[in-house]
């Protein structure tokens, strides 16, 4: 239970502390209280860790998730790359004793596919992932060229998304289906990425990768922002966007930006949802089925 839902851009779910007298919320993640661990002179954590957001249900989507999140000071996102490329190989050894694995039912029509996790693994940016699926890349530069496009493409945005989150929803629609095999998409916009550093030669993008395979997102990664100004400006814009109606939006957690402030060292950090990788590696279908007991709606109400 934490007092500032932060670590991810969520909705929490929202509890009561009757002997504290306080409000909380579920965690929607446990990221920043990991790198405060850093702070305090852990130079690599780890938690396998249950995370609840109050958002909908689907095959991909279970309000409460495992994910194992790991910090390590002193790397950045290249070397989680390279890191994530020898873990899950190896985790898919162990439990298939091969790197080939069934993807999707086989039919008269369709003999299935096969996800291969031999490294190495593609690795584009953002933006080449969507060119290469049609979309024209100054979308990529303007907000109201990427609206229209949106529009244009059935794609639901709202009318107050910013620059980032349209991309977003973009991406979600044209691209992230179609990466079945195993592919590190790259160079985030930093609207999407309130907790990752900038890139130095391109500071509207951050050090950011997702790990795809499946058609969905398997991993998030980034070199970990540790400017204390540039925290809290980002941190307020996420407080603006809220005001917008933005309900996904992070708070203002003063705490965290004090402790940055002391100083934390260089650090990369990833989480991995483990829910989704056991359906990659099990060919299922649904999270609910790789969940013991996933929430479902009562047989009567």
């Amino acid at each position: 239970m934490h007092q500032i839902p932060g670590g991810a851009a969520a909705r929490p779910f929202k509890t009561h502390h009757n002997a504290l007298g306080l409000d909380l919320f579920l965690r929607i993640a446990p990221e920043l209280y990991l790198k405060k661990l850093l702070v305090g002179g852990y130079e690599q954590v780890y938690e396998i860790n249950k995370n609840f957001r109050n958002e909908g249900i689907s095959a991909k989507h279970n309000p409460e998730f495992t994910m194992l999140e790991f910090y390590i000071s002193y790397k950045d996102y290249n070397f989680l790359m390279d890191f994530t490329e020898e873990l899950v190989p190896e985790l898919c050894k162990e439990i298939n004793g091969s790197l080939l694995v069934p993807f999707g039912e086989e039919s008269e029509e369709n003999n299935g596919e096969v996800i291969d996790f031999t490294p190495p693994w593609p690795r584009m940016t953002m933006m080449e992932a969507m060119q290469q699926q049609g979309v024209p890349s100054d979308v990529f530069r303007d907000i109201e060229k990427a609206r229209a496009f949106a529009g244009s493409s059935n794609i639901d945005t709202g009318e107050k998304a910013g620059h980032g989150k349209i991309l977003d929803e973009i991406f979600s629609k044209k691209v992230e289906p179609l990466l079945i095999q195993p592919v590190f998409i790259t160079d985030y916009p930093v609207e999407l990425s309130p907790l990752a550093k900038r890139k130095k030669d391109a500071p509207e993008l951050v050090e950011r990768f997702e790990l795809f395979i499946g058609g969905r997102e398997i991993a998030n990664a980034f070199s970990e922002l540790n400017d204390p100004a540039d925290q809290m400006a980002r941190f307020l814009e996420q407080v603006e966007a809220r005001k917008q109606g933005d309900e996904e939006a992070g708070y203002m957690d003063e705490d965290f930006v004090r402790a940055l402030e002391y100083g934390m060292p260089p650090a990369a950090g990833e989480g991995i949802g483990i829910d989704r990788l056991l359906m990659i590696l099990t060919n299922t279908a649904s999270i609910r089925d790789v969940i013991l007991f996933p929430q479902l709606r009562p047989e009567h109400q």
